[in-house]
């Protein structure tokens, strides 16, 4: 059994594991040798990691998420166990049990679960101006945006909802097909945003795109374990 590590270096008894630094990302060569992939970071970091590896234009091994973000949506989601209880069940022998995460396309960039210009790029942009001293790890920050836009999103998310070029996805909600310019299921969706330099936020990273009509639509899936069978 062979495994990829990207991100962080990994050693557990009875399993090969390959250690890579994320820059290495697109040096990788025959992906197809490797049982399974860890990816060690937070949503952005998979997002980025993600989307490297589909310029291989191989298939992707399964996925081990090592959830060291702040939010760790993705893990939450699909309520992935620990690095070391996935590890111990594969040195066991024993078959995992994976589920589906939908990719999407939003022009040349990707995301899995989340994008949008409304009040969610506020949050983040602010978020990471104060990432430093003893706000650089934990929730704090987030907590501290939160509070310090709270009046402007109260006055703003209406307007923002019946905006024609403002937008907010986020999957988890697929209950809610669409509420306004909020979506929490993606089909196919064309927005012009009339502006050929704009700030996106896709999962939890601020994107430049520089295109007025933006594309969004299913690209495809990865396997994420969840839990040993």
């Amino acid at each position: 059994m062979n495994i990829l590590s990207i991100g962080k270096e990994i050693q557990f008894n009875q399993l090969h594991i390959t250690s890579i630094a994320f820059s290495d990302v697109d040096k990788i060569q025959n992906l197809e040798d490797y049982d399974y992939l860890i990816i060690s970071g937070g949503d952005g970091s998979i997002r980025r990691t993600v989307q490297q590896l589909l310029t291989l234009n191989v298939t992707l091994p399964p996925f081990i998420i090592n959830a060291t973000g702040s939010f760790n949506v993705i893990a939450k989601i699909h309520k992935t166990p620990k690095l070391e209880m996935i590890l111990a069940s594969l040195s066991n022998q024993e078959i995992p049990q994976t589920k589906k995460q939908k990719i999407y396309k939003l022009n040349n960039e990707i995301f899995l679960f989340s994008a949008g210009n409304m009040g969610d790029l506020q949050h983040i942009f602010l978020s990471e101006t104060l990432r430093f001293g003893l706000l650089q790890k934990g929730m704090m920050k987030y907590i501290l945006s939160a509070l310090f836009l709270f009046p402007v999103h109260l006055i703003m998310t209406p307007f923002m909802l019946m905006s024609k070029t403002r937008f907010f996805i986020f999957t988890p909600f697929y209950f809610i097909q669409k509420f306004g310019s909020f979506y929490g299921k993606v089909e196919e969706i064309y927005i012009d945003l009339h502006n050929h330099h704009n700030h996106l936020q896709l999962d939890g990273d601020i994107v430049t795109i520089e295109e007025n009509v933006i594309v969004i639509k299913l690209l495809g899936n990865i396997d994420i374990i969840v839990q040993s069978k």
